[in-house]
């Protein structure tokens, strides 16, 4: 007994370290690009209408990744799918860091953002299936590493591409995801011909372990069966739940990955500098962390959380307010506000696990509402800079965002109600 809880406890705290480590890299690509994309423009040849176009391309490959990672988790399992989004991070971020045109570098952003996007969907799944008695907690550290990962690029892009160059500053983000795999791959090695920790983990595993023999521990391929299939994804478009999940997605998603593509020009235009609207970036991004916190704990312990929703759509309509008509009179008050908007997003990453009672309808909703709600958030970076070319101005470009808030709500309403996907589905 002693030696089959201290095995538990090892293949959990691998799983957490892998977990923990992968979270790091899921934002990498996004922060580390933003602030350089005029300076990079300005060497390779790109005009200011493909900023928008690369700002476009999380969401578009998040958006691919809810639909690819159901079938690789299908193939692969959950942890091999995991290595699998981490490879495709480092070799993304790596080479697009060398090549010489424009389309190579769309190309080898888009490996790298689908790398991540898998990474995002099978998160969720993952802690359910190792960590089903520990999911706020696991939820907020997970989601704070995301955090992390999202302010540091930002912070000191421009400074290392001022020292070493923009190639140096954005080649030096693939060695995160590389050092993300190594603790998949001794996960997996350690489960070969024995599978500890498949089911998820808490004091009923622990029991029922102590009771099951050597002999019957299940192989590896047998930890699919609670994988989710067709069926359990093809339900979801069915539930509100799902759809509403889709819209806190979708709507934060595109607000957020806007304000990262565009927050330094909007600064810029406004009379401050590069390094200015990079720090800002990392401003916004660095809000999230106190969100990433708390929000999960919160959010698990109220019933419905619909009205910590509503104070995020206030302090999304003041930040756009103070962007708009007076951006350098508080700039810091206008981020921090900005910042606290996309408490929404590690919300919605800790209702998937409390609005589902499987691991099966988590992934499926996993995947859903992220590949739904991506969808609908490619748009917005795209459409935000087309709207401020078209117009002149940045009042039209905010409205579409404020438009944007007010969708999230009616999501939100849905998403925030205390029922189950499996209950709604049907």
């Amino acid at each position: 007994m002693a030696d089959r809880r201290r095995v538990l406890l090892e293949g959990r705290l691998l799983v957490f370290a892998a977990i923990i480590v992968s979270a790091f890299t899921l934002r990498l690509a996004v922060t580390a690009f933003t602030p350089l994309a005029e300076r990079i423009g300005a060497d390779i040849g790109y005009s200011t209408t493909v900023v928008g176009v690369f700002g476009m391309i999380p969401t578009v490959m998040f958006a691919a990744a809810g639909v690819l990672t159901p079938i690789l988790v299908r193939r692969l399992g959950l942890e091999r799918t995991a290595l699998v989004a981490m490879l495709a991070a480092a070799v993304g971020q790596a080479v697009r860091a060398l090549v010489p045109a424009t389309w190579e570098l769309l190309v080898f952003s888009a490996l790298a953002l689908a790398g991540m996007g898998v990474g995002n969907v099978v998160v969720p799944p993952l802690v359910k299936r190792y960590f089903s008695d520990r999911l706020a907690t696991l939820s907020a550290l997970y989601i704070t590493m995301v955090q992390l990962g999202t302010v540091l690029p930002a912070l000191i892009a421009v400074p290392v591409a001022d020292a070493d160059g923009w190639r140096v500053s954005l080649g030096v983000w693939a060695l995160l995801p590389l050092v993300a795999a190594l603790p998949w791959l001794w996960v997996l090695r350690d489960r070969r011909g024995r599978d500890v920790a498949v089911r998820p983990a808490g004091p009923e595993a622990v029991a029922e372990r102590h009771h099951a023999g050597p002999s019957e521990a299940p192989p590896f391929n047998a930890a699919r069966t609670a994988l989710p299939d067709q069926s359990a994804g093809g339900k979801a478009w069915k539930s509100p739940v799902a759809w509403g999940m889709a819209g806190m997605f979708g709507m934060t998603s595109l607000t957020t990955y806007a304000m990262f593509t565009w927050l330094p020009k909007i600064f810029t235009d406004a009379g401050a500098s590069a390094a200015f609207g990079g720090t800002m970036v990392a401003v916004f991004s660095f809000i999230g962390l106190g969100a990433a916190l708390a929000a999960p704990s919160v959010t698990a312990r109220v019933r419905n959380p619909f009205p910590i929703v509503i104070g995020c759509a206030i302090c999304y309509f003041v930040a756009f307010a103070g962007l708009l008509l007076a951006p350098m009179s508080a700039p810091v008050l206008w981020v921090l506000l900005l910042g606290l908007g996309p408490s929404t997003f590690p919300m919605a990453l800790t209702l998937i696990n409390l609005r589902s009672r499987t691991q099966a309808g988590s992934a499926a909703l996993s995947g859903f509402a992220q590949g739904v709600g991506y969808t609908a958030a490619c748009a917005g970076p795209l459409l935000f800079g087309v709207l401020h070319t078209v117009t002149g101005g940045w009042a039209v470009p905010f409205a579409l965002l404020a438009l944007a808030v007010v969708v999230m709500l009616a999501g939100a309403w849905q998403a925030c109600k205390p029922r189950m996907l499996e209950d709604t589905w049907n």
